[in-house]
């Protein structure tokens, strides 16, 4: 008999489970980087719905001059009540505020509706709600771009799209989040879910991409053909999403299966009998944040008990249930606070550039993705240390504290060339997107799979929306104050965002006190997962 060749033997050495785990996660990754691929245009076009025309008055007024003509004619009129300075209504003096509503009425419907989607996308199949999230979502971000070839320029037009845009696509995170973690179980967590949390930067390089290169020309279109991937990933979801490894009998998680526990991420078993001895079951991580000091054995008021689902299942977690699992609360308001950074950065940072580089829209669209790129690695590099030491708070803290004194030192570098300015972009998106990406996706997880829930398969949407959900209300408050402060100047924005990183910080110091607490834990208390 012949030998196999290489790429045959490749193939055949993954097993049935593995390959639609493979497809699971590549598919979730598209998914979602599609949602953030349409939420990219707006910053984009920022610096063409009002563009920085200073340096074309002054060359017509030195053309003028030269011409020996006088020159008392404001900027150039355009059919459409367009100007050679943007777009009306965002054309005038006041347009950094009105672009700071538009990303203040998407943000806050997205906080808003975040914490109704988890609830409801626990009650229903996540296929069918995610694929309505992403078509309406298309549909929307196709219709801002839409108010370019029919000549629209209401503020309320653009603002009534924004929130209901917003609103749509909060049925995105708690959904993708659900069915990965439906697949993959807790062993290598950080690291699997670091690098499926680069969907947010791909999607954010792609959408910059994109976006850019209709932007001088026909910036309609960086809205359109966004929706337009969006839509047709809807449909793509419906096609082929598989909602938990169960539906085409394969095993739920990375981890090898004991009598003792179903391991799935949903399908943890303590029997009641257990309590005495759980603490060797416990993984040092969830022990300390479980635990009032990492040696007594779980008190029963920390276990969140559910009645169960017609005898088979668990019923769905209320929100106060899931308010009540350890470290619910601390992470989600320190990811109030570093997604105010991160967002502030994903809708500013172009004009920032164009700004203080004066560059024009398209360049400085494709300058910012950078930002991203360190965020990529930053985002694995946070799931990689984590899951090392396994330290979730300690990881996230050491990254928030390095992140305060590096923006500083990127306001300062920023304005002195081009190279420093991709220097420091990438280097503040590693720091600032690392804790970010880890508590949306690890943390996350872990938490809507606490051991307080006994086994709960439920919870994970709620609980990933509780946090996503408080993140998204400062999502919203970090662009706002972007648009009211930087008239003032670019510097007082960076001030702000150094103290949001303070904040952040500060909200973790309990935990981290309790992770290194936890350190000292002898390594023959703990029973590792085992990989297979």
């Amino acid at each position: 008999m012949a030998p196999l060749p290489t790429g045959i033997r490749f193939l055949v050495s993954f097993s049935r489970d593995q390959w639609y785990r493979a497809f699971t996660f590549i598919l979730t990754f598209l998914l979602y980087a599609s949602f953030h691929l349409s939420r990219k245009p707006i910053s984009i076009v920022k610096g063409e719905l009002h563009r920085y025309c200073a340096s074309a008055i002054e060359g017509e007024l030195r053309f003028n001059s030269q011409s020996q003509k006088a020159s008392d004619t404001p900027p150039h009129q355009l059919p459409g009540n367009e100007t050679d300075c943007g777009w009306a209504p965002f054309d005038q003096d006041n347009y950094q505020q009105l672009l700071g509503a538009l990303d203040y009425s998407f943000l806050c419907a997205y906080a808003i509706g975040m914490y109704l989607s988890g609830i409801i996308g626990e009650r229903l199949p996540i296929r069918y709600y995610l694929t309505f999230g992403m078509l309406a979502s298309g549909a929307f971000t196709a219709l801002f771009g839409l108010g370019y070839f029919y000549n629209i320029h209401s503020f309320g037009f653009y603002v009534v799209t924004q929130i209901i845009n917003g609103l749509v696509q909060t049925t995105g995170w708690p959904s993708v989040v659900t069915c990965l973690g439906n697949w993959f179980g807790k062993g290598r967590r950080g690291l699997i879910m670091g690098v499926w949390n680069s969907h947010t930067s791909v999607g954010n390089i792609l959408g910059s991409l994109i976006a850019g290169y209709w932007v001088s020309t026909c910036w309609g279109l960086s809205f359109i053909v966004p929706g337009a991937i969006v839509a047709a990933m809807g449909i793509v979801c419906f096609l082929f999403l598989i909602e938990h490894p169960k539906d085409i009998a394969c095993s739920s998680s990375l981890v090898a299966h004991s009598k003792s526990y179903e391991n799935g991420m949903h399908r943890f078993r303590l029997q009641k009998q257990a309590f005495p001895s759980e603490k060797k079951s416990l993984d040092p991580e969830m022990q300390c944040l479980l635990l009032s000091d990492g040696k007594q054995s779980v008190h029963q008021n920390h276990v969140v008990v559910l009645p169960a689902d017609g005898g088979s299942g668990m019923a769905a977690i209320s929100f106060t249930g899931a308010l009540k699992i350890p470290g619910v609360v601390e992470f989600s308001l320190c990811l109030l606070f570093a997604k105010l950074v991160s967002y502030t950065f994903l809708f500013w940072l172009p004009l920032y550039i164009t700004s203080v580089d004066h560059l024009d829209a398209k360049k400085a669209g494709e300058l910012s993705t950078l930002f991203d790129v360190g965020g990529i690695f930053g985002g694995i590099l946070a799931g990689v240390i984590s899951d090392r030491l396994k330290k979730r708070a300690s990881t996230c803290g050491l990254m928030l504290l390095l992140a305060a004194p590096t923006l500083y030192v990127f306001s300062t570098v920023s304005k002195m060339g081009l190279e420093a300015t991709i220097a420091m972009l990438l280097l503040s998106g590693a720091l600032v997107s690392g804790p970010y990406a880890l508590i949306t996706t690890a943390v996350s997880a872990d938490l809507g799979t606490h051991k307080s829930l006994k086994g709960n398969s439920r919870a994970l949407s709620t609980v990933t929306a509780i946090i996503d959900g408080t993140g998204s209300v400062g999502a919203a408050l970090g662009p706002l104050l972007a648009g009211l402060i930087s008239p003032s100047g670019w510097n007082n924005v960076f001030y702000m965002l150094m103290f949001a990183d303070a904040c952040a910080l500060l909200f973790l110091v309990r935990l981290i006190h309790k992770e290194l607490s936890c350190s000292g834990l002898a390594t023959g208390d703990q029973v590792p997962f085992k990989e297979h």
